[in-house]
């Protein structure tokens, strides 16, 4: 008898801010920020996005943000928040999965979150196909976030597979059956 229980997953992503003589837009939460000093990253660098995604992949054990669209990636380039994100539930969800949920905390002393917390769950949510929760603080003056040099982001997602894994034998993977 197989029983299909439900897996959590965490993703932080850190990405500092782009520097004066190389200006970008501020992606954050699937949303732009107009007049906000943009993040560095391959992509968008949108911090919340990625660690959402990173949270899925933790909890399918499907690998992490690299794996999936790595600096190796020249497709990814570019690339906003919200398609990794969208990308990551597709692949998640391939894997055998169903999403249950995904829930966000960004570190940072700006953006101002709370006027677009729902505008940017609406966002998040779509993209992932599941319930997104996003929530902000601020590290109280401490650490690269709290002398504005860039935003933190934890996630935690969780899933349940749907479907039986490739290996179906319990023996091959516990440890008393396992030669030394």
């Amino acid at each position: 008898m197989s029983m299909f229980l439900p897996r959590t997953g965490i993703g932080i992503d850190i990405h500092a801010f782009a520097p004066d003589d190389a200006p970008a837009p501020l992606w954050l939460a699937g949303l732009l920020w107009e007049g906000e000093r943009g993040l560095s990253g391959h992509s968008d660098g949108d911090a919340v996005a990625h660690a959402a995604a990173d949270a899925l992949f933790s909890a399918a054990g499907v690998g992490d943000l690299g794996t999936h669209f790595g600096t190796d990636r020249p497709e990814y380039a570019g690339a906003s928040g919200v398609r990794l994100l969208t990308e990551a539930a597709r692949i998640v969800r391939d894997a055998g999965f169903e999403i249950g949920n995904i829930a966000v905390q960004f570190i940072g002393n700006r953006p101002k979150f709370s006027p677009r917390r729902a505008e940017a769950e609406a966002v998040l949510t779509e993209a992932a196909g599941a319930p997104v929760s996003v929530s902000a603080t601020t590290s109280d003056g401490l650490g690269f976030p709290g002398r504005n040099e860039g935003i933190t982001a934890m996630a935690t997602a969780l899933v349940v597979q749907r479907t039986q894994p490739e290996s179906t034998h319990p023996e091959s993977t516990r440890r008393d059956t396992l030669e030394p």
